[in-house]
């Protein structure tokens, strides 16, 4: 019942008082029970965090994927400068000589902006190379595992259509509130409809509207991987036509295993353009899902990246003082 649960609530999570009531009428459960079982997994750390998942994008921010070089001996002081700046959500070591893995975002007010954030931080980790790779075309983001192991081998990807929204100060107090952590009690969501003084049918109003504008993704469980048994993750890379891209990509992310999907730049020194990460329980199940792919897939050549160390994995705080005071830090540094 534990996969029932988890599997459950990494999908639609109820936005209502008592969402995990909600979940144990569904399951045959009692409330108390599907607590009980939940506050033991996010003890055992297999639930990473229960949250609103925002679009960096629609909020204003600007991001992209960055890949960097960095000589062995260098990357334990890299990885502490990368690390120390609040845009940086992913940070990998994975198998190739552009080693170091990491994604940042920057505010719409950032006074270095994304290009010289990148070129700072090179500058301050002594990168031998990099290369910046923003998304050109999702095809999905929807980070599911499948933990009862009945998911079928595809899925429809339903392409939607966002409603436009004037977000308003309570709709940025509400994002501040909603990115972060729930607890698993009973009424999760008490505190923050307190702290903001409004009430439950305001709060979940709003986020309906945000995730019918696209600002919200989605409420929902993140796993930890590793700890959720899912040891083998790859971000594989493809070389694809640019032409055929959006066909090719659209087959790629109907994968259920397949998380993560876009078109990205190709560079004379990096010819892949479509990322897909797969993941799975073992090297030899994720291999066995990428050989499936590759026969589906138009590529001249693909690649799978396996992290081979995780050095940071968080949520970016939207709208917080913490960018601004990094660039106040570094700014001195500016390359």
């Amino acid at each position: 019942m534990t996969d029932e649960i988890l599997s459950r609530i990494q999908k639609k999570f109820p936005l209502v008082a008592k969402p995990f009531k909600v979940i144990a009428d569904e399951l045959d459960m009692s409330e108390d029970e599907v607590l009980t079982i939940l506050q033991e997994q996010k003890t055992k750390n297999i639930i990473r965090q229960t949250s609103a998942i925002f679009d960096t994008k629609r909020l204003g921010y600007k991001s992209s994927l960055v890949a960097f070089k960095i000589a062995k001996e260098k990357i334990s002081d890299a990885v502490k400068i990368i690390n120390s700046h609040p845009g940086i959500s992913h940070n990998y070591e994975r198998n190739h000589d552009f080693n170091i893995w990491f994604t940042l975002a920057v505010p719409p007010h950032s006074k270095l902006g994304l290009d010289g954030t990148v070129s700072l931080l090179a500058k301050l980790t002594d990168a031998d190379e990099f290369i910046m790779l923003p998304t050109l075309k999702l095809f999905k983001i929807n980070v599911k595992l499948n933990t009862t192991g009945k998911d079928e081998k595809k899925e429809e990807v339903k392409k939607v259509v966002h409603t436009e929204i004037e977000m308003t100060p309570l709709h940025h107090a509400i994002v501040r509130a909603a990115q972060y952590d729930i607890e698993m009690i009973s009424e999760p969501f008490k505190k923050i409809i307190d702290e903001l003084n409004i009430d439950y049918d305001k709060f979940f109003s709003i986020l309906n509207e945000l995730q019918e504008a696209g600002v919200m993704r989605r409420f929902a469980s993140i796993l930890n991987h590793r700890k959720a048994g899912f040891n083998a993750n790859a971000m594989v890379v493809w070389d694809v036509d640019e032409e055929k891209g959006e066909e090719i990509g659209a087959t790629a992310a109907a994968f259920s295993a397949v998380s993560h999907c876009y078109l990205r730049p190709k560079y004379p020194n990096w010819p892949y353009n479509l990322f897909t990460m797969v993941h799975g329980k073992t090297k030899e199940e994720t291999d066995s899902i990428i050989a499936d792919m590759a026969k589906e897939i138009e590529s001249k050549s693909h690649m799978p990246l396996y992290s081979s160390r995780e050095f940071k994995k968080v949520r970016i705080e939207y709208f917080t003082k913490a960018m601004d005071e990094w660039e106040e830090k570094y700014q001195g540094s500016d390359a």
